[in-house]
């Protein structure tokens, strides 16, 4: 009996140290093992689903028709996957775009002409209802190469009006979208030829007449615009006699303004009325102030 009391705590203390021994060996081999490398496409195939989505591959212009060498696929988040969106080249085959596209911007259904529509160029974007017009220019017509294919511009045409016996500028058309700024080449003089700027506007029918009537009447004038102005505003157009007379105004105005003197300054009030009265204070005689 007295044996097993003496084996019993060793026993146990044996047994202890065993386990703890394990364990502290299993810890120690978890720390030193490294972790596995969590790369992206793990991140994705454990959490989020993902699906290949067609993109371009560089900037597409409006009316270009969809080659394979301008898409390729992109991986996108399955639950934000945008409206429209295509999951294969093959979809977009002869497809055309209707408005211009960015580099890796997803290729959407909206942004495309209708299927039926194989050729590209102008006629593809253009809007039912609108008609596109081009009209030759150069540097200054163009506003200095800053007109460019979806700007919005206002157009004046200088014509000779036979009421007023002189010429007159005015604005025909305002808020119109340019298609497309190209440069051809023309013949000059049946002999040579040079570069011309050409324009293509979007307009409407009636648009289209006074256009065409004011380019053949006489020149025409573009005038760039802000795209968020979409304001109307009404003039009276403008000949040599209403712009000098304008001038002179103005002119007038500074003149009046340097002539004439500084305002008066007013003077200043007088003091208020007051009483003085000798008071006798101790033998001493003072003078005493007090306001009426």
């Amino acid at each position: 009996m007295g044996g097993w009391r003496v084996a019993l705590p060793i026993a146990l203390a044996a047994i202890i140290a065993v386990v703890g021994s394990v364990l502290i060996y299993n810890w120690m081999q978890r720390v030193a093992e490294p972790e596995p490398e969590i790369t992206e496409e793990k991140i994705r195939e454990q959490i989020l689903p993902t699906i290949e989505v067609v993109v371009a591959t560089r900037e597409i212009s409006a009316g270009t028709r969809l080659a394979p060498e301008m898409l390729a696929t992109r991986e996108f988040l399955e639950k934000s996957l945008p409206k429209g969106h295509f999951t294969s080249p093959e979809e977009l085959e002869n497809r055309v775009a209707l408005a211009p596209l960015q580099d890796e911007e997803p290729i959407l259904e909206h942004r495309l002409a209708p299927k039926d529509v194989h050729t590209g160029g102008i006629s593809a974007v253009i809007p039912q209802g609108k008609r596109a017009v081009a009209i030759p220019g150069d540097r200054v017509l163009g506003v200095s190469g800053f007109i460019l294919p979806g700007s919005r511009v206002d157009v004046m045409v200088t014509w000779a009006d036979p009421e007023q016996g002189q010429e007159v500028t005015s604005r025909v058309l305002e808020n119109i979208q340019v298609l497309a700024a190209n440069t051809e080449m023309q013949e000059v003089d049946g002999e040579t030829t040079a570069p011309v700027d050409v324009y293509t506007l979007e307009v409407t029918p009636e648009e289209a007449e006074i256009l065409i009537h004011g380019r053949n009447q006489g020149r025409i004038q573009l005038a760039l615009r802000s795209p968020v102005d979409t304001g109307t505003v009404l003039t009276e157009g403008a000949t040599i006699k209403s712009a000098m007379d304008h001038l002179h105004s103005k002119a007038g105005k500074s003149r009046r303004a340097e002539a004439e003197p500084p305002p008066e300054t007013s003077p200043p009030a007088p003091p208020p009325p007051s009483t003085v009265v000798e008071v006798i204070r101790d033998g001493r005689l003072t003078d005493k102030t007090f306001p009426d």
